[in-house]
C-alpha cells in the first residue's frame, strides 16, 4: 500500500512512493502512446468537422449565436440574482437553472445555502446546457452528434466544481471541521489508488467469493478449457422436470447472478423448484487469444447443454442468457436450428442485444477506425482484451456515478467507499480472447450482421436468427446504458416463436439483481407486441415487485412435470469435480 502521511518521519517514504508513482505514470504513457494518439486524433477530427460545418453555413452559425445570446441573458440574470442576494437576505431561490433529475452532484444543502457556490453551480450548468444545445441543434450526422456529445460531456464532467477542493463547499467544510484530517486521508487515498491503477469504488475487504458471494450450494460437474459447469443442489423436495442452464456474460464473473442470500438470482431459482446449472467462464490468459466466438458456442453452451442432458436424462433444456451471454445463447439457438439438432425448450434473454442497431453510449465511439486499429495489432500482440481496459470503458459510460463521484468521496472528502457487492463484482474483471472479441466487435457490434439472414457462418453453418422458433421471454431494463431497452425489445421482432417482453426498473446491473422481496424498482408487462417499443410501453401495465416473479411463473409453465429431487449432483459419467463456486471464478487477471 502507498506510504501514508502520518508524521514527519513518513515524509521520505512519501517522496519515494511519489517517485515510483511518477515512473509508473510515465511508463504507462509510453506503453499506451498509440492508443492515446488515436483517441486524441479522433477527438480533434470530430471537433474540426463540427466547427467547419458551422463556419461554412450561415444558418448553422446563426443557431450558435442564438444559443450564445441565450446563455448571456441567463448569465446576466444569474449575476443579478447573485448580487441582489447580498442586500436581500430573505431571497431564497437564486436558480435560473436546476440540475437534471438524475444529476446527484449538487444535492447537498451547501450548494444552495451560500450564494457564491450556488453561482458556481448554476454557471457550470448553463455552460453544459449551452454546449448540449449547440451540438443538438446544428445539422450534422446523428452518429457524429452522439460522438460530439460523448466527448463534450466528458470534458464538462471533468470540469464540474464538485471535483475540485477550491470550488467544493462540502470538502472545504469537512477540512475545517476535521482540522485537515480529511485532506490528509484523501491524499493517502489518492496515492493508494494511483498505485492500484484504478479509482476505488467499494470496500474490497468486505467480500470473499465463495464465502459471502457466490456461495449457493452446488458442485462443478464438468469442465474444459473454457468453462466449468456448476450444478446447484436442490432446496425443494420436488423439482421441475426440465432443467435450467444459465449463460452469464464472460465480461466479469458469473456471480452477479449469485450474490448474497437476499439478492441471489440462483438461490431464488433453485428455491422455486428448478434444477439450475451455471456456466462459469475461464479467465483467459494471453495464450488463449486464439479462442474464437465459435468456441464459446461449441465448448461453452452446446457442450454444457449436452452434459446437462446426460446428467438429468432429459432431452430438452431451458436456457437463460444475460447480456453477452444472451447474445451467445441466440447464436447457439441459430446454430442448433441450422444443424437441425435443437434441444432448447425455452430461452430467456436478460438485458441482451441480438440487433445491434443502437448499442447506446458504447456506439458513440465504436467506429471503423477504432476497430481497424484493434485489428491491426493492438489486441493481437497481447492476445487478449484486458479486463481493466473493459472496466474503464464501462465506467466512462456513467462517469459521474462511477468515476467523479469517487474522486470527490475518496480524495476531497477523505472517505472510504462503502461495501457494495455489485461494485465488488464490477471490479472483479476478466480478460477477453483477442480473436473472439475482434469478431464480436466487427461482425456484430459494428456491422450488425447477427440480425441479418445468413450473414454469419459460425460453427461451420450459416445462421439465420430469424428462423429461431423457440419460445422466448425477453427482459429489458428501463435505464440500461449497455443494452438499451429499445434494442432489447427488438429481439421480440426478430424471433419466430412465441415471445413475451417484460421491462424491469433501474439499469443493466441493479435492474437484474432485483429480488421480489426488495420491491424497489417494479416492472412493466402485457403491452402489445409487433407494433414497436413505444406502442408496447404505452399499452403495458406497471407492477410493483420484480420481473423475477412473472419470469418464474412462465418458466414453471414450460418446465414439464414435477419429479423427486436428486440428492447428489452429477452422475457416474460426470462426477463432482469440486464444490461451487469452482476454481475458474477465483482466477484474477
Amino acid at each position: 500500500m502507498a506510504a501514508e502521511i502520518n508524521s514527519p518521519n513518513s515524509f521520505n517514504d512519501t517522496i519515494t512512493e511519489l517517485s515510483k508513482i511518477n515512473q509508473r505514470v510515465f511508463s504507462n504513457s509510453i506503453e499506451n502512446f498509440s492508443g492515446y494518439l488515436h483517441d486524441d486524433k479522433d477527438m480533434a477530427l470530430t471537433y474540426l468537422t463540427f466547427f467547419n460545418k458551422i463556419l461554412v453555413n450561415p444558418k448553422e452559425l446563426l443557431k450558435v449565436q442564438n444559443n450564445l445570446l441565450d446563455y448571456i441573458n441567463k448569465g446576466q440574470e444569474l449575476a443579478k440574482n447573485y448580487f441582489e442576494s447580498f442586500s436581500d437576505k430573505n431571497q431564497k431561490d437564486l436558480d435560473v437553472i436546476k440540475p437534471g433529475r438524475h444529476d446527484r452532484r449538487f444535492t447537498a444543502a451547501e450548494w444552495n445555502e451560500n450564494p457564491y457556490y450556488s453561482f458556481l453551480k448554476q454557471n457550470y450548468l448553463l455552460i453544459n446546457q449551452l454546449m448540449r444545445n449547440i451540438v443538438d441543434e446544428v445539422e450534422i450526422d446523428t452518429k457524429k452528434r452522439r460522438k460530439l456529445n460523448f466527448y463534450s460531456d466528458h470534458f464538462l464532467d471533468a470540469l464540474s466544481p464538485t471535483n475540485y477542493f477550491l470550488t467544493n463547499p462540502i470538502a472545504q467544510k469537512l477540512a475545517i471541521e476535521s482540522n485537515g484530517e480529511s485532506l490528509r486521508q484523501g491524499y493517502n487515498n489518492l496515492l493508494a489508488d494511483i498505485k492500484r491503477g484504478r479509482v476505488t469504488q467499494t470496500d474490497q475487504s468486505a467480500f470473499v467469493v465463495g464465502k459471502n458471494l457466490a456461495y449457493t450450494k452446488g458442485a462443478v460437474v464438468y469442465q474444459n478449457e473454457l468453462i466449468q459447469l456448476i450444478q446447484y443442489s436442490p432446496l425443494t423436495e420436488k423439482v421441475k422436470e426440465i432443467p435450467l442452464l444459465i449463460v452469464p456474460p464472460w465480461i466479469n464473473k458469473y456471480y452477479i447472478l449469485d450474490l448474497q442470500d437476499h439478492n441471489s438470482f440462483v438461490k431464488y431459482a433453485v428455491s422455486e423448484g428448478f434444477t439450475v446449472f451455471m456456466i462459469s467462464w475461464k479467465n483467459p490468459t494471453p495464450k488463449m487469444g486464439h479462442i474464437r466466438f465459435d468456441d464459446y458456442v461449441q465448448m461453452g453452451v452446446i457442450n454444457a447443454g449436452e452434459v446437462i442432458q446426460e446428467i438429468t436424462g432429459v432431452k430438452r433444456v431451458n436456457a437463460l442468457g444475460y447480456c453477452l451471454g444472451g447474445t451467445l445463447l441466440g447464436v447457439t439457438a441459430a446454430v442448433l436450428k441450422a444443424r437441425k439438432k435443437n434441444w432448447l425448450n425455452t430461452m430467456t434473454f436478460l438485458a441482451t442485444m441480438l440487433d445491434f442497431n443502437d448499442v447506446g453510449p458504447m456506439g458513440d465511439v465504436i467506429d471503423e477506425a477504432l476497430v481497424r486499429k484493434l485489428e491491426r495489432g493492438e489486441l493481437r500482440e497481447e492476445g487478449i482484451m484486458k479486463g481493466h481496459d473493459m472496466e474503464r470503458a464501462f465506467n466512462l459510460i456513467r462517469a459521474n456515478d462511477l468515476i467523479w463521484n469517487y474522486v470527490e468521496n475518496n480524495y476531497l472528502l477523505g472517505k472510504k467507499p462503502s461495501a457494495f457487492d455489485v461494485l465488488f463484482w464490477t471490479n472483479d474483471n476478466t480478460n477477453l480472447p483477442a480473436d473472439m472479441y475482434m469478431y464480436y466487435l466487427r461482425q456484430m457490434v459494428l456491422e450488425n450482421k447477427l440480425c441479418k439472414r445468413n450473414a454469419l457462418t459460425i460453427c461451420d453453418v450459416s445462421i439465420n436468427i430469424r428462423k429461431v422458433d423457440v419460445p422466448a421471454f425477453v427482459i429489458g431494463t428501463v435505464e440500461d446504458h449497455i443494452s438499451p431497452c429499445k434494442t432489447t425489445f427488438a429481439t421480440t421482432e426478430l424471433l419466430k416463436g412465441d415471445v413475451q417482453f417484460v421491462l424491469g426498473g433501474s439499469g443493466h446491473v441493479m435492474g437484474v439483481a432485483n429480488p421480489p422481496a426488495k420491491k424497489k424498482y417494479g416492472y412493466w408487462s402485457g403491452g402489445e407486441l409487433n407494433e414497436g417499443f413505444e406502442v408496447w410501453k404505452e399499452t403495458s401495465k406497471y407492477h410493483e415487485g420484480s420481473w423475477w416473479t412473472p419470469w418464474s411463473k412462465w418458466l414453471d409453465e414450460n418446465s414439464g412435470k414435477e419429479l423427486e429431487a436428486r440428492k447428489n449432483n452429477g452422475n457416474k459419467q460426470y462426477p463432482e469435480i469440486e464444490a461451487a463456486p469452482g476454481s475458474y471464478v477465483l482466477e484474477k487477471i
